[in-house]
């Protein structure tokens, strides 16, 4: 992928996106697309020189005719230098054609590939809190569907409707070169017929924004229920879920319908219109030959001029369907191209120092979720964690341990209060940098669609076989690996549907291991383990968590009795906070929830 082009499109529209949006809005939707353009300008230049010089060689080809009729039948008069000079002309256009159409397709496969790479970019830095509201199949279907549209205009249709206007204005020109009365009533006819087409071109770039948007709804659905098959499955759902996927197919069919119906209409009165217009001044061309006013040769020119004239307009018409659908799609890609990402570096980010370990503060920390603004998630949290120290959170469902996290790994920024990593606000972080220092096993553990060295060599990239095997032995997950297939180098499926929750679970947690953080958080990150399988995995993550802070949320109240503190999380806030024996004695929340796990 072009960098430039990237950094063109991607980084300068953010900078100045709250004020420069009302702006965009007012020009072309299709002129989102020349940040990437702009890098390739020198090829775009020659593409329009060699579409200049092939139209040009095509509008002399009705003159060579003209004097082969006029000139060289008569004796004498050369007639094979006639037919060569035709044929040179053929030629000459051939090639200009040919590298007209290379650069051209060269230059849309690039920006489409440039544009796609921008964009997924631009997703990649979006925060969880803009795929609340932005379903993952609408954007990959922008990402597939709309640049595809884009790169059939830009690599083809765009170049065909250049050169079917240069066509159709040197066709005129030539027109009224050769007849001055037939190339005005030609003109005048014209007018009639193209001026009502332009309005019906603005329905169909809305019809086709408006087609675009049933299809992202219809891959939305189907990745939603793709990725969850077994449910779908386990509640004999799948009737459901086909009416509701043949529900969104439907409505997409019936709007890409009226699209089309739409765009039939104005091709076919967009043609009928201009060969009307044509044939009826052809007649009146042939009426002045019959009265000796024009030479044979000059109606055949005229003619030829005037089918190329016509058949330019039947190529505009059908390339401007192409281009409304292009708008349409170019707009929904901008939008994209255009978001701004709610947390981002600090114009000049602080330095983290390289440590073993960490500490964390959280000082009255608020927040709400946006998609939840009437509940706070957390409510003036203040909390000091000592470097090495490890600290349990436990409480509810619902009461914001895994809140807590999310705001240290910054997905959110809180609303008030301050979160410091050794001391430092980690808004004046690079996000990036703050996450790499912090080492996480989620609840559900991620498993890609590759082997298991990629899969615990992404904590890593640059780990070897050997670091990324022993990260495998600590988490006790070795002695699943080299049961499989081809060991680690098995594929675990889409998703890791080939392994158990639990071997999954100690895949993450070696992922964790390797990428040796200073501060490691453990999302129930047993939750999923039978008994012998956890007994196995807590001796590898004793051995992750030595000499480094380490965060755990759990509800099984047994895997944290070792934690040096536990902190009790009720309803967004702090209620207890203690060693497993003091809490015990408390009679509080703690207590309660021990009395219905540990004594039962």
């Amino acid at each position: 992928m072009n960098a430039t082009a990237t950094e063109n499109a991607a980084n300068e529209p953010s900078a100045a996106a709250p004020t420069a949006a009302p702006a965009r809005r007012k020009l072309s939707a299709l002129a989102g697309l020349w940040p990437f353009l702009r890098p390739y300008r020198g090829r775009v230049a020659l593409a329009f020189l060699l579409l200049s010089l092939s139209s040009g060689a095509m509008l002399v080809v009705p003159l060579a005719f003209r004097d082969l009729i006029d000139h060289g039948f008569v004796a004498n008069a050369g007639i094979h230098g006639h037919f060569l000079a035709l044929f040179g002309i053929a030629v000459f256009w051939a090639i200009s054609t040919a590298g007209r159409f290379y650069f051209v397709s060269w230059i849309g496969e690039r920006v489409t590939a440039d544009l796609r790479s921008g964009i997924y970019h631009r997703i990649l830095t979006q925060s969880p809190e803009y795929f609340e509201t932005t379903k993952t199949g609408e954007v990959l279907s922008r990402l597939t569907g709309d640049t595809t549209l884009v790169q059939t205009v830009v690599g083809s249709s765009m170049s065909m409707g250049l050169r079917s206007t240069f066509q159709f204005a040197g066709g005129m020109i030539m027109l009224a070169i050769t007849s001055v009365k037939l190339f005005a009533i030609t003109a005048a006819l014209l007018l009639v017929v193209v001026l009502p087409l332009i309005a019906i071109g603005r329905l169909v770039k809305r019809l086709s924004r408006e087609s675009q948007d049933r299809i992202a709804d219809t891959s939305a659905v189907a990745g939603e229920i793709l990725n969850a098959i077994p449910t779908v499955q386990a509640f004999t759902q799948e009737q459901f879920e086909y009416a509701r996927y043949d529900a969104t197919v439907e409505s997409s069919f019936a709007s890409a319908i009226r699209r089309t119906r739409v765009r039939a209409m104005m091709t076919a009165a967009m043609i009928a219109g201009v060969f009307g217009a044509i044939v009826f001044v052809l007649w009146l061309g042939a009426q002045a030959v019959v009265a000796g006013s024009m030479t044979a040769g000059q109606l055949a020119s005229f003619v030829l001029y005037a089918v190329f004239t016509a058949g330019g307009v039947g190529v505009i018409a059908e390339v401007w369907g192409d281009v409304m659908r292009a708008a349409g799609a170019t707009e929904r890609l901008v939008e994209l191209l255009y978001a701004v990402p709610t947390i981002r570096a600090p114009a000049a980010p602080a330095t983290l120092p390289e440590t073993q370990q960490a500490s964390v503060a959280f000082d009255h920390v608020r927040f709400h979720y946006p998609s939840r603004p009437q509940a706070a998630a957390l409510d003036d949290i203040n909390l000091d964690i000592r470097e090495g120290e490890t600290v349990a959170l436990v409480g509810p469902s619902g009461a914001g341990k895994t809140t807590l996290f999310q705001l240290l790994l910054r997905f959110y920024d809180v609303e008030s209060g301050t979160i410091r990593f050794n001391g430092q606000d980690i808004r004046e972080l690079d996000p990036a940098q703050l996450r790499a220092h912090i080492g996480i096993v989620p609840q559900d553990a991620v498993i890609f669609s590759a082997d298991a060295y990629a899969n615990i060599r992404y904590g890593n990239t640059k780990a070897s076989d050997e670091e990324v095997m022993l990260a495998a032995r600590t988490a006790r997950a070795d002695e699943f690996i080299e049961r499989l297939p081809d060991g680690y180098k098995t594929f675990l499926g889409e998703r890791g549907v080939r392994l158990s929750g639990g071997q999954r679970q100690r895949i993450a947690i070696a992922r964790a291991i390797l990428k040796n953080p200073p501060l490691l958080l453990l999302d129930e990150a047993t939750s999923a383990l039978d008994a012998e399988s956890e007994a196995f995995v807590q001796r590898g993550l004793e051995a992750a968590m030595e000499n480094r802070t380490t965060l755990i949320i759990a509800h099984r109240l047994a895997t944290v009795q070792r934690a040096d503190r536990i902190v009790v999380f009720e309803a967004g806030k702090i209620v207890e906070v203690g060693t497993p024996a003091e809490l015990l004695k408390s009679g509080g929340l703690y207590s309660r929830l021990a009395s219905l796990q540990l004594m039962a």
